[in-house]
Protein backbone atom coordinates (compact mmCIF):
# COMPACT_ATOMS: atom_id res chain seq x y z
CA UNK A 1 0.00 0.00 0.00
CA UNK A 2 1.51 3.32 -0.74
CA UNK A 3 1.44 6.11 1.62
CA UNK A 4 0.39 9.37 -0.26
CA UNK A 5 2.06 12.81 0.77
CA UNK A 6 1.27 16.34 -1.32
CA UNK A 7 5.17 16.61 -1.53
CA UNK A 8 7.74 14.69 -1.24
CA UNK A 9 11.77 15.80 -0.57
CA UNK A 10 14.51 13.40 -1.13
CA UNK A 11 17.27 14.26 0.85
CA UNK A 12 17.55 15.99 4.11
CA UNK A 13 20.77 18.22 3.37
CA UNK A 14 20.75 21.81 3.16
CA UNK A 15 18.67 22.42 0.36
CA UNK A 16 15.93 20.03 1.06
CA UNK A 17 15.78 21.48 4.68
CA UNK A 18 14.99 24.70 3.21
CA UNK A 19 12.36 23.48 1.05
CA UNK A 20 10.60 22.50 4.35
CA UNK A 21 11.09 25.06 5.92
CA UNK A 22 9.58 27.19 3.75
CA UNK A 23 6.25 24.40 3.02
CA UNK A 24 6.20 23.99 6.69
CA UNK A 25 5.78 27.49 6.35
CA UNK A 26 2.93 27.31 4.31
CA UNK A 27 1.24 24.67 6.37
CA UNK A 28 1.55 22.03 3.08
CA UNK A 29 1.76 18.55 4.28
CA UNK A 30 5.44 16.88 3.24
CA UNK A 31 7.63 14.88 4.21
CA UNK A 32 11.50 15.15 4.10
CA UNK A 33 13.40 11.56 3.23
CA UNK A 34 16.64 10.91 4.06
CA UNK A 35 18.65 8.28 3.52
CA UNK A 36 20.94 8.31 5.97
CA UNK A 37 20.41 7.63 9.99
CA UNK A 38 20.59 10.83 10.94
CA UNK A 39 20.92 14.57 10.37
CA UNK A 40 23.77 16.44 8.69
CA UNK A 41 25.51 12.87 7.46
CA UNK A 42 27.61 15.31 4.63
CA UNK A 43 29.32 17.30 7.24
CA UNK A 44 29.15 14.95 10.08
CA UNK A 45 30.42 11.71 8.28
CA UNK A 46 32.32 13.14 4.55
CA UNK A 47 34.64 15.36 6.73
CA UNK A 48 37.89 15.62 8.04
CA UNK A 49 37.79 16.24 11.59
CA UNK A 50 39.28 19.54 11.51
CA UNK A 51 37.26 20.47 8.82
CA UNK A 52 35.70 24.42 8.70
CA UNK A 53 33.31 26.09 6.01
CA UNK A 54 35.97 28.13 3.74
CA UNK A 55 32.34 30.92 3.46
CA UNK A 56 32.58 33.49 6.68
CA UNK A 57 29.44 32.58 8.99
CA UNK A 58 27.80 35.48 7.87
CA UNK A 59 26.93 33.95 4.47
CA UNK A 60 25.20 31.17 6.80
CA UNK A 61 21.72 31.82 6.16
CA UNK A 62 19.14 28.88 6.12
CA UNK A 63 16.16 30.49 5.84
CA UNK A 64 14.43 31.05 9.17
CA UNK A 65 18.22 30.89 11.21
CA UNK A 66 20.38 33.32 9.84
CA UNK A 67 23.87 33.81 11.47
CA UNK A 68 23.52 36.29 14.07
CA UNK A 69 26.25 35.13 16.21
CA UNK A 70 29.43 37.09 17.51
CA UNK A 71 32.20 36.21 14.84
CA UNK A 72 30.13 37.31 11.14
CA UNK A 73 33.50 36.69 9.47
CA UNK A 74 34.73 32.93 11.17
CA UNK A 75 34.20 29.71 10.05
CA UNK A 76 32.12 27.26 11.43
CA UNK A 77 33.70 23.98 12.75
CA UNK A 78 32.34 20.78 10.90
CA UNK A 79 30.40 19.57 14.98
CA UNK A 80 29.26 23.52 14.74
CA UNK A 81 27.52 22.97 11.44
CA UNK A 82 26.40 19.38 12.63
CA UNK A 83 24.54 20.89 15.54
CA UNK A 84 23.55 24.24 13.36
CA UNK A 85 21.48 21.38 11.42
CA UNK A 86 20.10 19.44 14.02
CA UNK A 87 19.10 22.61 15.98
CA UNK A 88 17.31 23.62 12.95
CA UNK A 89 15.38 20.83 12.52
CA UNK A 90 14.38 20.44 16.09
CA UNK A 91 13.27 24.17 16.05
CA UNK A 92 11.08 24.10 13.18
CA UNK A 93 9.73 20.35 13.68
CA UNK A 94 10.61 19.72 10.42
CA UNK A 95 8.87 16.11 9.04
CA UNK A 96 12.33 14.45 8.10
CA UNK A 97 12.39 10.70 7.94
CA UNK A 98 15.45 8.89 8.29
CA UNK A 99 17.21 6.15 6.84
CA UNK A 100 14.68 6.02 3.92
CA UNK A 101 16.50 5.49 0.56
CA UNK A 102 14.87 6.55 -2.03
CA UNK A 103 15.06 3.56 -5.14
CA UNK A 104 13.32 5.13 -8.19
CA UNK A 105 10.58 8.17 -8.99
CA UNK A 106 8.20 7.27 -11.50
CA UNK A 107 5.01 9.28 -12.80
CA UNK A 108 2.17 7.57 -13.08
CA UNK A 109 -1.22 7.66 -15.68
CA UNK A 110 -2.95 9.93 -13.42
CA UNK A 111 -0.15 12.39 -13.28
CA UNK A 112 1.18 11.51 -9.84
CA UNK A 113 4.72 10.72 -8.47
CA UNK A 114 5.07 7.09 -7.50
CA UNK A 115 8.23 6.89 -5.25
CA UNK A 116 9.60 3.63 -4.71
CA UNK A 117 11.95 3.11 -1.56
CA UNK A 118 13.79 0.59 1.29
CA UNK A 119 11.18 1.11 3.72
CA UNK A 120 7.96 1.25 1.37
CA UNK A 121 6.14 3.27 -1.55
CA UNK A 122 5.03 6.34 -1.64
CA UNK A 123 2.93 8.81 -3.58
CA UNK A 124 2.75 12.22 -4.25
CA UNK A 125 1.76 15.43 -6.60
CA UNK A 126 4.92 17.12 -5.92
CA UNK A 127 8.54 15.88 -6.08
CA UNK A 128 11.53 17.90 -4.84
CA UNK A 129 14.95 16.15 -5.57
CA UNK A 130 17.74 17.71 -2.99
CA UNK A 131 20.63 15.18 -3.26
CA UNK A 132 22.94 17.74 -4.42
CA UNK A 133 25.20 17.58 -7.34
CA UNK A 134 28.15 16.03 -5.51
CA UNK A 135 26.86 12.45 -4.97
CA UNK A 136 29.68 9.84 -5.55
CA UNK A 137 32.99 9.92 -4.96
CA UNK A 138 34.84 10.12 -7.96
CA UNK A 139 38.13 7.83 -8.27
CA UNK A 140 39.52 7.54 -11.60
CA UNK A 141 40.82 3.89 -13.08
CA UNK A 142 44.42 4.38 -12.39
CA UNK A 143 43.76 3.65 -8.94
CA UNK A 144 43.46 0.16 -9.94
CA UNK A 145 47.23 -0.50 -11.12
CA UNK A 146 48.27 1.16 -7.82
CA UNK A 147 49.91 -1.73 -5.47
CA UNK A 148 47.93 -3.35 -3.10
CA UNK A 149 49.83 -2.39 -0.26
CA UNK A 150 49.66 1.11 -1.12
CA UNK A 151 46.61 2.41 1.30
CA UNK A 152 43.87 4.52 -0.77
CA UNK A 153 41.02 6.53 0.36
CA UNK A 154 39.09 9.25 -1.05
CA UNK A 155 38.88 12.58 0.45
CA UNK A 156 35.60 11.96 2.21
CA UNK A 157 36.81 9.34 4.07
CA UNK A 158 40.03 11.01 4.94
CA UNK A 159 39.98 11.86 9.05
CA UNK A 160 43.35 12.76 10.58
CA UNK A 161 46.94 12.46 9.85
CA UNK A 162 46.72 9.85 12.44
CA UNK A 163 44.66 7.68 10.79
CA UNK A 164 46.67 7.06 8.23
CA UNK A 165 49.60 4.22 7.13
CA UNK A 166 53.74 5.63 8.33
CA UNK A 167 55.15 7.19 5.75
CA UNK A 168 54.55 9.59 2.85
CA UNK A 169 51.01 10.87 1.60
CA UNK A 170 50.11 11.40 -2.48
CA UNK A 171 47.63 13.68 -2.73
CA UNK A 172 45.89 13.66 -6.07
CA UNK A 173 43.99 17.00 -6.69
CA UNK A 174 44.32 20.36 -6.04
CA UNK A 175 41.24 21.76 -5.12
CA UNK A 176 39.31 22.69 -2.13
CA UNK A 177 39.44 19.69 -0.70
CA UNK A 178 43.08 18.31 -1.95
CA UNK A 179 44.75 21.24 -1.03
CA UNK A 180 43.35 21.58 2.92
CA UNK A 181 43.90 17.67 3.58
CA UNK A 182 47.70 18.62 2.12
CA UNK A 183 48.43 21.52 4.66
CA UNK A 184 46.99 19.45 6.94
CA UNK A 185 49.39 16.44 6.36
CA UNK A 186 52.37 18.78 5.91
CA UNK A 187 51.87 20.99 8.75
CA UNK A 188 51.67 17.42 10.79
CA UNK A 189 55.25 16.73 9.83
CA UNK A 190 53.76 14.34 7.27
CA UNK A 191 56.13 14.32 3.55
CA UNK A 192 53.50 15.16 1.10
CA UNK A 193 53.55 14.76 -2.96
CA UNK A 194 50.65 17.03 -4.37
CA UNK A 195 49.57 16.11 -7.77
CA UNK A 196 47.87 19.65 -9.15
CA UNK A 197 45.67 19.63 -11.56
CA UNK A 198 43.44 22.84 -13.20
CA UNK A 199 42.68 24.79 -9.93
CA UNK A 200 42.07 28.58 -8.77
CA UNK A 201 43.52 30.50 -6.54
CA UNK A 202 41.93 33.54 -4.49
CA UNK A 203 43.19 35.85 -1.14
CA UNK A 204 41.79 34.79 1.63
CA UNK A 205 41.49 38.64 2.08
CA UNK A 206 42.74 41.53 0.75
CA UNK A 207 42.78 45.64 1.34
CA UNK A 208 40.80 44.73 4.19
CA UNK A 209 38.15 42.53 3.22
CA UNK A 210 37.18 38.97 3.40
CA UNK A 211 37.51 37.70 -0.14
CA UNK A 212 33.34 36.66 -0.14
CA UNK A 213 32.71 40.33 1.21
CA UNK A 214 34.07 41.68 -2.26
CA UNK A 215 32.58 38.72 -4.67
CA UNK A 216 29.18 40.03 -2.88
CA UNK A 217 30.41 43.58 -3.39
CA UNK A 218 31.00 43.06 -6.93
CA UNK A 219 27.67 41.10 -7.60
CA UNK A 220 29.82 38.44 -8.14
CA UNK A 221 27.37 35.50 -6.28
CA UNK A 222 24.38 37.35 -7.74
CA UNK A 223 25.10 36.42 -11.41
CA UNK A 224 22.46 34.54 -12.76
CA UNK A 225 22.91 31.05 -14.55
CA UNK A 226 21.43 32.62 -17.96
CA UNK A 227 24.38 35.25 -18.02
CA UNK A 228 27.27 32.64 -18.50
CA UNK A 229 28.73 33.12 -21.69
CA UNK A 230 28.64 28.59 -21.82
CA UNK A 231 26.19 26.13 -20.08
CA UNK A 232 29.57 24.35 -18.88
CA UNK A 233 30.58 27.49 -16.90
CA UNK A 234 28.44 25.85 -14.33
CA UNK A 235 30.86 23.39 -13.83
CA UNK A 236 33.56 26.53 -12.58
CA UNK A 237 36.47 25.63 -10.03
CA UNK A 238 36.16 26.66 -6.38
CA UNK A 239 39.16 28.84 -5.42
CA UNK A 240 41.49 26.57 -2.95
CA UNK A 241 41.00 28.73 0.39
CA UNK A 242 40.55 27.41 3.82
CA UNK A 243 38.45 28.70 6.79
CA UNK A 244 41.10 26.86 9.00
CA UNK A 245 42.24 28.91 12.20
CA UNK A 246 40.42 31.91 11.43
CA UNK A 247 40.73 31.78 7.31
CA UNK A 248 43.81 31.63 5.34
CA UNK A 249 45.05 31.65 1.56
CA UNK A 250 46.33 28.31 0.34
CA UNK A 251 48.98 29.31 -1.98
CA UNK A 252 50.61 26.33 -4.03
CA UNK A 253 53.92 28.16 -4.40
CA UNK A 254 53.90 28.19 -0.71
CA UNK A 255 53.43 24.31 -0.78
CA UNK A 256 56.36 24.29 -2.48
CA UNK A 257 58.23 26.52 0.21
CA UNK A 258 57.11 24.30 2.99
CA UNK A 259 58.21 21.01 1.50
CA UNK A 260 55.50 20.03 -0.40
CA UNK A 261 56.28 17.89 -3.75
CA UNK A 262 54.43 19.47 -6.56
CA UNK A 263 53.14 17.07 -9.50
CA UNK A 264 51.46 17.52 -12.81
CA UNK A 265 48.32 15.58 -13.69
CA UNK A 266 48.33 12.08 -12.65
CA UNK A 267 48.66 9.96 -15.82
CA UNK A 268 49.29 6.66 -15.29
CA UNK A 269 50.97 3.65 -13.28
CA UNK A 270 53.20 1.48 -14.31
CA UNK A 271 54.15 -0.94 -11.73
CA UNK A 272 55.43 0.81 -8.56
CA UNK A 273 56.41 4.23 -10.83
CA UNK A 274 53.50 7.19 -11.17
CA UNK A 275 53.67 8.91 -14.37
CA UNK A 276 52.83 12.38 -13.94
CA UNK A 277 52.01 14.90 -17.34
CA UNK A 278 54.49 17.57 -17.65
CA UNK A 279 51.51 20.46 -16.94
CA UNK A 280 52.35 21.95 -13.48
CA UNK A 281 53.86 25.26 -14.41
CA UNK A 282 50.62 25.19 -16.88
CA UNK A 283 48.08 25.10 -14.07
CA UNK A 284 50.33 27.22 -11.21
CA UNK A 285 50.25 29.90 -14.15
CA UNK A 286 46.71 29.34 -14.14
CA UNK A 287 46.43 29.78 -10.63
CA UNK A 288 48.26 32.88 -10.55
CA UNK A 289 46.46 34.36 -13.31
CA UNK A 290 43.03 34.16 -11.33
CA UNK A 291 44.05 35.57 -8.28
CA UNK A 292 45.25 38.59 -10.43
CA UNK A 293 42.20 38.74 -11.52
CA UNK A 294 40.53 39.49 -9.08
CA UNK A 295 42.29 41.65 -7.46
CA UNK A 296 42.35 43.71 -10.42
CA UNK A 297 38.78 43.46 -10.69
CA UNK A 298 38.27 44.42 -6.50
CA UNK A 299 41.39 47.26 -7.18
CA UNK A 300 39.13 48.77 -10.17
CA UNK A 301 35.65 48.51 -8.00
CA UNK A 302 37.56 50.58 -5.58
CA UNK A 303 38.69 52.64 -7.56
CA UNK A 304 34.94 53.67 -9.20
CA UNK A 305 33.03 53.51 -6.12
CA UNK A 306 35.62 55.73 -4.13
CA UNK A 307 35.50 53.48 -1.01
CA UNK A 308 37.92 53.87 1.71
CA UNK A 309 40.00 50.77 1.73
CA UNK A 310 43.96 50.23 2.76
CA UNK A 311 46.75 49.48 0.42
CA UNK A 312 47.50 46.47 -0.50
CA UNK A 313 49.82 44.25 -2.54
CA UNK A 314 49.94 40.74 -2.59
CA UNK A 315 53.63 38.95 -2.39
CA UNK A 316 54.75 37.16 -5.26
CA UNK A 317 55.77 33.82 -4.90
CA UNK A 318 57.54 31.68 -7.79
CA UNK A 319 58.52 28.59 -5.41
CA UNK A 320 56.13 25.77 -7.64
CA UNK A 321 58.38 27.92 -10.91
CA UNK A 322 61.66 26.68 -9.55
CA UNK A 323 61.26 23.03 -8.16
CA UNK A 324 62.47 20.63 -10.74
CA UNK A 325 59.88 18.76 -12.65
CA UNK A 326 58.91 15.13 -12.24
CA UNK A 327 57.56 13.05 -14.51
CA UNK A 328 58.39 9.25 -12.74
CA UNK A 329 57.77 9.20 -9.53
CA UNK A 330 58.79 5.53 -7.76
CA UNK A 331 56.34 4.96 -4.98
CA UNK A 332 58.79 2.67 -2.94
CA UNK A 333 61.80 4.70 -3.30
CA UNK A 334 59.85 7.96 -2.28
CA UNK A 335 57.98 5.58 0.77
CA UNK A 336 54.71 6.99 -0.35
CA UNK A 337 52.24 4.35 1.47
CA UNK A 338 49.33 6.52 1.40
CA UNK A 339 46.95 8.03 -1.64
CA UNK A 340 44.06 10.75 -0.98
CA UNK A 341 42.10 10.79 -4.26
CA UNK A 342 41.00 14.40 -3.98
CA UNK A 343 39.56 13.94 -7.70
CA UNK A 344 35.90 15.17 -6.78
CA UNK A 345 32.28 13.99 -6.97
CA UNK A 346 30.10 12.77 -9.57
CA UNK A 347 26.40 13.35 -9.93
CA UNK A 348 23.62 10.92 -10.39
CA UNK A 349 19.66 10.96 -10.90
CA UNK A 350 18.59 8.04 -12.18
CA UNK A 351 16.58 7.62 -9.46
CA UNK A 352 14.41 9.94 -11.53
CA UNK A 353 12.99 7.71 -14.48
CA UNK A 354 12.12 10.73 -16.61
CA UNK A 355 13.93 12.47 -18.90
CA UNK A 356 15.00 15.30 -16.78
CA UNK A 357 18.77 15.73 -17.08
CA UNK A 358 20.69 17.11 -20.16
CA UNK A 359 23.78 15.81 -21.79
CA UNK A 360 26.61 16.55 -19.36
CA UNK A 361 24.06 15.31 -16.52
CA UNK A 362 22.81 18.47 -15.56
CA UNK A 363 18.76 18.97 -14.46
CA UNK A 364 16.67 20.26 -17.48
CA UNK A 365 15.13 23.32 -14.89
CA UNK A 366 14.58 26.86 -14.72
CA UNK A 367 15.46 27.98 -11.24
CA UNK A 368 14.83 24.30 -10.19
CA UNK A 369 11.19 23.98 -11.70
CA UNK A 370 11.21 21.37 -14.50
CA UNK A 371 8.54 20.65 -17.08
CA UNK A 372 7.29 17.92 -15.30
CA UNK A 373 4.23 19.43 -13.33
CA UNK A 374 5.36 19.54 -9.28
CA UNK A 375 8.79 17.81 -10.07
CA UNK A 376 11.65 20.67 -9.56
CA UNK A 377 15.51 19.97 -8.52
CA UNK A 378 17.38 21.77 -5.67
CA UNK A 379 20.53 22.13 -4.38
CA UNK A 380 22.99 22.47 -7.33
CA UNK A 381 25.87 24.80 -8.40
CA UNK A 382 23.98 27.61 -11.05
CA UNK A 383 20.50 26.44 -10.43
CA UNK A 384 19.80 30.32 -10.81
CA UNK A 385 22.64 32.31 -9.15
CA UNK A 386 26.35 31.29 -8.49
CA UNK A 387 25.13 31.01 -4.41
CA UNK A 388 22.58 28.48 -5.65
CA UNK A 389 24.25 25.80 -4.42
CA UNK A 390 25.65 27.31 -1.12
CA UNK A 391 24.01 28.13 2.21
CA UNK A 392 24.09 31.67 1.08
CA UNK A 393 21.83 31.37 -1.28
CA UNK A 394 19.66 27.95 -0.79
CA UNK A 395 17.32 29.70 1.21
CA UNK A 396 16.29 31.42 -1.73
CA UNK A 397 15.98 29.19 -4.47
CA UNK A 398 13.93 27.07 -1.95
CA UNK A 399 11.61 29.76 -1.51
CA UNK A 400 11.14 29.97 -5.44
CA UNK A 401 10.45 26.41 -5.93
CA UNK A 402 8.31 26.26 -3.28
CA UNK A 403 6.47 29.28 -4.26
CA UNK A 404 5.75 27.05 -7.73
CA UNK A 405 4.57 23.83 -5.82
CA UNK A 406 1.82 25.81 -3.77
CA UNK A 407 1.02 27.46 -7.23
CA UNK A 408 0.65 24.10 -8.50
CA UNK A 409 -1.14 22.77 -5.68
CA UNK A 410 -3.96 25.35 -5.58
CA UNK A 411 -4.36 25.01 -9.43
CA UNK A 412 -4.64 21.02 -9.06
CA UNK A 413 -7.15 21.57 -6.03
CA UNK A 414 -9.30 24.01 -8.05
CA UNK A 415 -9.35 21.51 -10.80
CA UNK A 416 -10.69 18.66 -8.68
CA UNK A 417 -13.17 20.84 -6.79
CA UNK A 418 -14.81 22.07 -10.31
Amino acid sequence: MREFVETIVVGGGQAGLAASYWLARARRPHLVLERSAHAAHAWRDQRWDSFTLVTPNWQVRMPGAEYAGPEPDGFLARDQVVDYFEQYIARFRLPVRYGVEVWSISRNAAGAYSIATNSGAYESHNVVIATGFYQRPKIPAVAGKLPPQIRQMHSSQYRNPGALSPGAVLVVGAGQSGAQIAEELYLNGRRVFLSVGRTVRLPRRYRGRDIHRWSEALGLLDRTVDELPSPREKFELHPTISGRAGGRTLNLHRFARDGVILLGRLQDVQSSALIFAPDLRDHLAEADKSEAKMVQAIDTFIQDTGLQAPLETLPTLRDGYDAQPISRLDLAANAVTNVIWASGYTSDYSLVQLPVVDGDGYPIQRRGVTEFPGLCFLGMPWIHTRKSGILFGVGDDAAYVVSRILDSTRTLQAAMAS
